[in-house]
Order: structure tokens, then C-alpha cells, then sequence
């Protein structure tokens, strides 16, 4: 079975839609949906608890958000997915060809934006881009694992940027990862989509940059998770 996992703080405006997608696509039996909340001043926990699993997360980062959903749930594979991401349609078919192969230990989908916008489309493309020359993964992409590599890595690290980013790392150490190439997830680009675009995608790239010289980028993180910067929940 396979454990959708969404972690959410403040995202009434776009959960239920996720929940009622998740719903449509996900045949009888063969998976279940728990949804991670903490932090909320919102609905999220009661739109939440009318369509999945609810638990609920002492620590309201996204990565205690994600370990607390691993731990509620009850799959062998564990798919964690943001509040505002849709996966394929056919997502359980998908994920379960990918792990076919038992040296296979856990993937990802490719990536798009919902929304259209000749700057979504860009940032589309040079993400798909850098996810085929690092092979690194990144949370929006629908990150998925077995179980028992996800216990072995020991879940997210508690950090408050780049936990996805050094988890997809982890996961590539213990055995073989799949990009399912073509198979895309669809995000919303409404952090990107206003006056401040440019401001966001530079942070992002200047956060990168740090991290892949091996500098402490969590002194940033109040400023990545700024409202203005980040409209999806931390």
C-alpha cells in the first residue's frame, strides 16, 4: 500500500482540492492519505479531517510535518507530496513500476506549474534540467520511498531549508533512485506569480549556491519562509 503524506500549515485555500483529486485517482484499497498539521490559524485541520488521516505534528516545520505523517502512516511506500501539488492519475501504477525493480529504493516525478506564465514555463525547465544533471530531488516533485530506506536514513533531518533536497541525497547513497521522466507532478507557481517574482527565484538560486558550497544556509530560512518570499506552508 501507499501512504500519500502531506504536510500542512496553513493551507486551507489549497488542501481540499488536493484531497478531492487524491480521492478521484486513488483506487479502493490501494493506498491511503494522512495529512501532517501543526501551526495552523486556519481550516486546514478540519478540511484535512474530512477526506484523510490527520496527525498531528509537535514540531510545525515541513520536516517535522513529513516524519510526523511517516510515522501515522501505514504503507510500505511512503509518497510525500506538498498541499498544493497533484500527482499523475495514475501515480500508484507509476510508483509501483518504479519499485518493480527491488534495488530500486525510491524516486520522484518530473515537474511542472499549474498555472500558465512564460516565467513558470522557464523555471519549469531549467528545474527538470537540474534534476537530470545532480539527480537530486526536490519536495515538490512527489518524492517517494519504501518504507523500510526511509527508517534507515531516519527521516527528514530537522532543518528548516533543503530538508527534501538532503534527503533525496540520503535516499541516493543507499541504493538506486528513478526520475520518472515525463510522469509530472503540477505545483502552483503562486509564490512566483507576483511583483516579487524575481526577488523569490533569486533568493532561491542564491540559497543553492550556498548550500552546494557547503555553507549553513539556515540562518536564511526566516527570510525563504517569509510570506512574501513563501506561499507555501514551511
Amino acid at each position: 500500500m501507499i501512504s500519500v503524506v502531506i504536510p500542512a500549515r496553513n493551507e486551507a485555500a489549497t488542501l481540499g482540492e488536493t484531497l478531492d483529486y487524491l480521492a478521484s485517482c486513488t483506487p479502493p484499497g490501494a493506498g491511503e492519505v494522512v495529512v501532517a498539521v501543526g501551526g495552523s490559524s486556519d481550516a486546514t485541520a478540519a478540511i484535512a479531517a474530512r477526506a484523510a488521516r490527520v496527525v498531528h505534528g509537535a514540531d510545525p516545520s515541513r520536516a517535522g510535518l513529513l516524519n510526523a505523517g511517516a510515522r501515522g502512516a501505514r504503507g510500505a511506500v511512503l509518497l510525500f507530496l506538498h498541499a498544493d501539488t497533484l500527482p499523475p492519475a495514475d501515480y500508484p501504477a507509476a510508483i509501483e513500476a518504479a519499485l518493480a525493480d527491488p534495488a530500486v529504493v525510491g524516486g520522484a516525478f518530473d515537474f511542472e506549474f499549474r498555472e500558465r506564465a512564460w516565467q513558470l514555463a522557464a523555471i519549469s525547465a531549467l528545474h527538470r534540467l537540474r534534476c537530470r544533471l545532480t539527480g537530486n530531488f526536490y519536495g515538490d516533485q512527489g518524492i517517494f520511498v519504501r518504507r523500510t530506506v526511509f527508517e534507515r536514513i531516519g527521516g527528514f533531518p530537522r532543518r528548516q531549508l533543503f530538508e527534501d533536497l538532503l534527503f533525496s541525497q540520503a535516499m541516493r547513497r543507499l541504493g538506486p533512485t528513478v526520475l520518472l521522466r515525463g510522469r509530472r507532478v503540477k505545483s502552483s507557481g503562486r509564490r512566483l506569480l507576483g511583483p516579487d517574482w524575481t526577488r523569490a527565484v533569486a533568493l532561491i538560486t542564491w540559497l543553492l549556491a550556498l548550500h552546494a558550497l557547503g555553507r549553513d544556509t539556515e540562518p536564511y530560512a526566516a527570510r525563504y519562509h517569509a510570506p512574501r518570499i513563501a506561499g507555501r506552508s514551511p
